[in-house]
């Protein structure tokens, strides 16, 4: 009987090899349990129907990308749970009164577009759920028109023609007076806005628990608000010092950005000082916008500049080369 030889090529990396428990579906499975305390707000505030824009748009990201991988016969990535955080933040972004189509056009640009023609996670150099929103001010009508917070003016499931209208605190600020809100209700949410940004309250509930499971750092949230803080007090614009600066920090997208968005994984800098850098830049870029622009917020177009600066921060803050000559390791 013949001798048989069986050969086996292996191929492993390069020391140390570790295991560990973290995986995207983890990391996306915690940041959809953060966002918990603030989908259950905006039910409060504006009724089912916010529920109901979330689950679409969540639903529909995670179909788009699923049959995309499929048709370019990739492996399938939609069940990481990263497009239904795509899906959630994109809701949370946009008024409630915001038609159905339009959320589900805005999740195919974020998902396909941004995300899966640059490559799938890991690869998009812009937050998706962001550009998403930037993309569907293609209907500004629809981006812009605010409900009056309330059980009883809700905008219903299937029609928003009864819900009644109102200013947000920053459509007065943007003219330099405060709003008629007090701080406690913008800190509470208890004012007009989008889906999940006006409880600032309920959002500080779930960055403390991201910063129990060490899923993001105080780094680029706290030089991001910070930032903003400092200059809304320093320049105040007639306006009492501590109250204008309250009101800048409680209303708006802020606490939302620099807690969810600012901090995604794939568009941040990596080295510390980068993240500081980061969140310094989104927060002047937003007051920026804020006192000077033509637009109320600059919470969603400041993180998408800075996002774009990315590959430039991650170079300051890099440590050496251990035992590296330093011309080399400036080269690096």
């Amino acid at each position: 009987m013949a001798q048989m030889k069986y050969f086996y090529e292996l191929t492993i990396s390069s020391s140390p090899h570790a295991h560990s428990p973290i995986t995207t579906r983890t990391i996306m499975r915690d940041v959809l349990i953060a966002l918990l305390p603030a989908l259950a707000g905006s039910v409060y505030f504006f009724g089912l129907r916010a529920l109901m824009v979330t689950m679409i748009s969540a639903a529909s990201a995670m179909f788009f990308e699923w049959i995309y991988r499929k048709l370019m016969k990739l492996d399938s990535t939609a069940y990481d749970l990263s497009a239904v955080v795509t899906g959630v933040l994109l809701a949370f972004v946009c008024p409630p009164t915001i038609p159905y189509w339009c959320i589900i056009i805005g999740d195919f640009f974020a998902i396909i577009v941004v995300k899966q023609l640059f490559g799938g996670i890991g690869q998009n150099f812009v937050n998706p759920a962001l550009a998403g929103r930037a993309f569907m001010f293609s209907w500004p009508v629809f981006m812009s028109t605010w409900v009056k917070v309330g059980l009883d003016n809700a905008a219903g499931v299937f029609s928003t023609v009864d819900a009644v209208t109102a200013a947000t605190p920053l459509a007065s600020m943007h003219q330099g007076q405060m709003p008629e809100a007090s701080i406690l209700d913008m800190f509470l949410g208890n004012i007009g806005g989008s889906i999940g940004e006006t409880s600032v309250l309920l959002l500080l509930i779930g960055f403390a628990y991201l910063l129990v499971r060490k899923v993001i750092t105080v780094r680029i949230p706290l030089s991001y608000i910070g930032t903003v803080a400092v200059i809304a007090f320093l320049f105040p614009q007639g306006n009492e010092r501590f109250a204008w600066m309250a009101a800048q920090l409680f209303s708006g997208g802020l606490f939302l950005g620099a807690i969810f968005m600012a901090t995604d994984y794939v568009t941040s800098p990596v080295t510390k000082l980068g993240q500081i850098i980061f969140g310094i830049g989104c927060g002047v870029l937003t007051m920026l916008i804020r006192y000077f622009g033509g637009y109320n917020e600059g919470v969603s177009y400041a993180i998408l500049v800075m996002n774009a600066c990315v590959v430039l921060l991650d170079k300051i803050g890099r440590p050496q080369k251990f035992g590296a000559p330093k011309k080399e390791a400036a080269k690096s």
